[in-house]
């Protein structure tokens, strides 16, 4: 299992090129592709404050994205939100974040991430 940064689904489900190579590879050697909570919750923000622009409601294109072969939901439990607030200090991101990070670290998971400052949080596992 993988789990994706929002940015990452976002590029998987509408335009794989910008994905790395890497990131590519992973997500098609992973028998599941978990998505956060959480990254719902962003896209749906970014559509509103116009920061994303997306060929259908924004409600529909998560809910067919989340219908892909091997993509899997994953909700925000205790256990994550608890995680999330445990990274500490240091930890280099907002709050969406600190979720999908405490969600790769919950499923004891790879995350595919651009993103350098998840990318140099060392108690995660990440490609790109």
């Amino acid at each position: 299992m993988i789990v994706l940064d929002t940015h990452a689904w976002i590029w998987w489900v509408g335009n794989p090129k910008k994905l790395s190579q890497a990131a590519r590879r992973s997500i098609a050697d992973a028998r599941e592709i978990a998505v956060a909570a959480s990254s719902c919750w962003e896209i749906a923000m970014l559509v509103e404050k116009d920061r994303l622009e997306l060929d259908r409601d924004v409600l529909v294109w998560i809910r067919q994205a989340l219908a892909l072969p091997k993509v899997i939901f994953a909700p925000l439990s205790p256990e994550i939100a608890v995680a999330a607030a445990r990274l500490g200090d240091e930890f280099p991101g907002d709050p969406a974040d600190r979720m999908i990070v405490a969600t790769a670290l919950d499923r004891k998971s790879t995350l595919v991430t651009k993103d350098r400052r998840l990318r140099s949080f060392q108690a995660v596992t990440t490609v790109w």
